[in-house]
């Protein structure tokens, strides 16, 4: 993949001497999801696929985007004078808005940049194409030009940039795992207070397959921001009774006995999602550790049904490809991944089993749906690198 982004970029943009070559994974989150900002808890991964970026800096302030996955978009040109977030500058915007964000932090860039990236993440699939594109820009400003910054902290400047530049509402859990990846191994991460551990992933004769359901979803223009203030209005109904910061302060007795304050039924089913999840997921961590690879991924059936049922954020194609999924015997466990509304499933698959998977779930699903679905055998990566 270096030599190929290269030999794009010279083609592109010269030869001069300066040129450099990142990578920032893509992740998965194995359990835990729409708790991230319901202060609970995520288990995701990065994987070893992800977007990679060649960058050179230029004698100007001008900035050049070049994306070969969307090459028919030729080069996008913009300013280091122009960072404000403009519909036709599509894809460009994630890059951008990182700028902005660390000029917003007062790490001014003192020249223009040609870039191209090239991502192996299929587009709108939910594995975080956008939240690898803005860990991969900060990773390249900080870089270039010697910025002092965390990894921790370009996980943050990526969800501020989200959140305030391109306008989607989303947690930390993304840019985190991200930013912070570690081979073979899933991060535990309290979202509340970003208090994490590594938790070593042993599959024991297993794969993890994500199933895409080619479904594409756009999240800002989705119900992802809805579902939100679903749950900042059930929690502020709570807190006027109860002394607590976020809905994943609670666990599911303290849930039930003040769940009927909530007088709208739909806040209710949202709030009861966020807080058993976030308790499905601090279980399902403890059975890994004990090598209880069973009742993980049965906490990973209960989380499916809990996001069908209560947060209503699934739909047709992912139920198709895990209701499917829960049939086909090697199959330890299956469960809608990211934001929802279409997007990706991740399954943990016995080694023998991956290739029956594959052929009886998208059969299966291309009967029902009417287009075919894409399998991806993936292992657990590492965080941003430059190559």
């Amino acid at each position: 993949m270096k030599e190929k982004i290269l030999k794009k970029f010279t083609e592109l943009y010269g030869d001069e001497p300066g040129i450099r070559v990142f990578f920032a994974p893509g992740r998965v989150n194995l359990i835990g999801e729409h708790t991230d900002y319901n202060g609970g808890h995520v288990f995701p991964c990065a994987l070893t696929i992800g977007t990679y970026a060649a960058a050179r800096k230029r004698a100007d302030r001008k900035l050049r985007f070049y994306s070969m996955n969307f090459d028919r978009l030729d080069i996008i040109e913009s300013s280091l004078d122009d960072l404000k977030p403009k519909k036709e500058a599509g894809w460009t915007n994630y890059p951008k808005g990182v700028m902005w964000a660390f000029e917003e932090r007062g790490m001014k860039i003192p020249c223009g940049l040609d870039i191209i990236l090239n991502g192996n993440i299929p587009n709108g699939s939910g594995l975080s194409s956008s939240a690898s594109i803005e860990v991969v820009m900060g990773f390249i400003l900080k870089s270039l030009f010697d910025f002092d910054v965390s990894n921790e902290d370009l996980a943050l400047i990526g969800q501020y940039s989200e959140n305030n530049f391109n306008g989607v509402n989303c947690g930390i859990m993304d840019q985190f795992s991200i930013a912070m990846g570690k081979k073979n191994h899933a991060i535990f991460l309290d979202t509340a207070d970003l208090s994490y551990e590594y938790a070593l992933i042993k599959l024991n004769g297993a794969k993890i397959v994500i199933s895409c359901s080619n479904k594409k979803r756009g999240l800002g223009n989705s119900k992802y921001n809805e579902r939100r203030e679903e749950c900042e209005n059930a929690l502020r109904t709570i807190q006027k009774e109860k002394k607590i910061d976020t809905l994943g302060d609670l666990d599911e007795e303290q849930f039930e006995a003040v769940k009927s304050l909530i007088e709208d039924e739909t806040q209710r089913k949202r709030a009861k999602h966020a807080v058993y999840e976030n308790q499905r997921t601090i279980r399902a961590v403890e059975a890994l550790k004990k090598d209880d690879l069973t009742l993980f991924g049965k906490l990973m059936n209960e989380s499916h049904v809990s996001l069908r049922d209560d947060y209503e954020v699934t739909g047709m194609e992912l139920d198709t490809l895990v209701e499917t999924a829960w049939k086909v015997d090697g199959v330890i466990g299956s469960r809608m991944t990211g934001a929802g509304f279409g997007g990706c499933t991740v399954s943990i698959v016995k080694d023998e089993a991956v290739d029956r998977f594959i052929k009886e779930v998208g059969e299966t699903y291309k009967k029902k749906v009417g287009y075919a679905a894409d399998f991806y055998v993936v292992s657990i990566g590492g965080g941003p690198v430059e190559l």
